[in-house]
C-alpha cells in the first residue's frame, strides 16, 4: 500500500498525528501525560488549570450515561503555582503540550495565561465553555456565551501571550459562528468546537434523586458527535483561522467526518476515558487505512472536502 502522513499543523502548531489528548481526561499530572504522550497522540491538553487552587464540585461528579458520559467536575485544579511543577516534569516529552486555562474575567484570564505560556507548553487554550460551574459563578460559559466578552478575554491574552491561542468554545448558544467569528476578530489564532453540551442529568430511580452531586453536568461521547460536526461545519464556513474538532470521537472514520468538515485536527476526550489510551493508535491506524484506500497522502487532503 501506498505510504500516507497523518501529520498536520494548526496554525504554528506542528502535529505528528491529527489526534490530540482533550483536556480534562488523564492529564492532571505529569505521569499520566507521559503515558498518554507514548501512545500516538499528536499533542496533549492540559486539564484547565486557574489561577488558585479549586476543590471543584461535590462527588459524584461524572455518571456513564447511555453512548456518553455527564460529568460535573466543576474545574478542580491545583492552581497555576502548583500545576508547574507537572508541567516541569513534561520536559522531555516530543510532543505539543497544549495548556489549558480557565478565570473569571479578562484580566485574570491575562495573568494565568501568561503564567501557562511561561512553562513548557506550545500553545495555550482559552476554556470559555465549560458547563459545570456553580449559579453565579462568572466562570467557563457564562464568558464563552457573551461574543463581546469572548473579544476581551483573547485581546487581554493576546497583549501578554506570545505562544499560539487557542480558545475552545461552547456549543450551548443560538450561533456559534458568531462567538466563533468574535474570537478570529480579536487574535484568535485557532478555536476548539466543541466543549460539552448541557445541562444534562441522570437520576438514581431508587435514591429518588439526581446522580450528580452537582445535579446537572455536560453531555459528551459519541451521542453528541452529529451536533458537535454540524459546530464545526459552521464554524468553518465563517472562519479563516483553524478549527479543532471535539465531541465523541471514538474512531478513523469520526476523525475524517471532522476533517471533512473543516477541522484541521481534533480532540477525543471521552474514548479515552471509556477504551483507555490504546484508542489513539487504533484511531490512527484506522485514519491511515483509510487514506490508503481512498488515495489520500496527506491530511490536508481531506480538509474541508464536504464543503466543496
Amino acid at each position: 500500500m501506498a505510504a500516507v502522513s497523518l501529520s498536520t499543523s494548526v496554525s504554528k502548531l506542528k502535529l505528528a498525528s491529527p489526534v490530540i489528548l482533550a483536556s480534562g481526561i488523564l492529564d492532571l499530572n505529569a505521569g499520566l501525560m507521559k503515558r498518554v504522550a507514548s501512545s500516538g497522540v499528536g499533542a496533549i491538553t492540559t486539564k484547565s488549570i486557574g489561577l488558585n487552587a479549586r476543590k471543584g464540585n461535590p462527588n459524584p461528579t461524572i455518571v456513564e450515561v447511555y453512548d456518553g458520559l455527564l460529568n460535573s467536575m466543576g474545574l478542580c485544579n491545583p492552581g497555576i503555582e502548583e500545576f508547574k511543577k507537572e508541567l516541569d516534569e513534561l520536559k522531555g516529552v516530543k510532543i505539543p503540550v497544549i495548556g489549558s486555562v480557565y478565570a473569571g474575567s479578562p484580566k485574570e484570564f491575562s495573568l494565568v495565561a501568561g503564567k501557562m505560556a511561561e512553562c513548557n507548553v506550545s500553545a495555550v487554550e482559552l476554556n470559555v465553555s465549560c458547563p459545570n460551574v456553580s449559579k453565579g459563578e462568572k466562570f467557563g460559559e457564562a464568558i464563552g456565551k457573551n461574543p463581546k466578552l469572548v473579544a476581551e478575554v483573547v485581546k487581554a491574552v493576546k497583549s501578554k501571550v506570545r505562544k499560539l491561542v487557542i480558545v475552545k468554545l461552547t456549543p450551548n448558544v443560538s450561533d456559534i459562528a458568531e462567538i466563533a467569528l468574535s474570537a478570529e476578530k480579536a487574535g484568535a489564532d485557532a478555536l476548539t468546537a466543541v466543549n460539552t453540551f448541557g445541562p444534562g442529568m441522570a437520576i438514581n430511580i431508587d435514591a429518588r434523586k439526581p446522580v450528580l452531586g452537582n445535579k446537572f453536568g455536560g453531555l459528551s461521547g459519541p451521542a453528541v458527535k452529529p451536533l458537535a460536526l454540524a459546530c464545526v461545519y459552521k464554524i468553518s464556513e465563517k472562519v479563516k483561522i483553524p478549527v479543532i474538532g471535539c465531541g465523541g470521537i471514538a474512531s478513523g472514520r469520526d476523525v475524517v467526518e471532522f476533517l471533512m468538515a473543516g477541522a484541521k485536527a481534533v480532540e477525543v476526550g471521552t474514548a479515552a476515558y471509556l477504551k483507555n489510551i490504546e484508542v489513539f493508535n487504533r484511531i490512527n491506524r484506522e485514519i491511515a487505512g483509510f487514506m490508503q484506500k481512498n488515495k489520500f497522502k496527506k491530511i490536508e487532503d481531506m480538509v474541508g472536502l464536504a464543503h466543496r
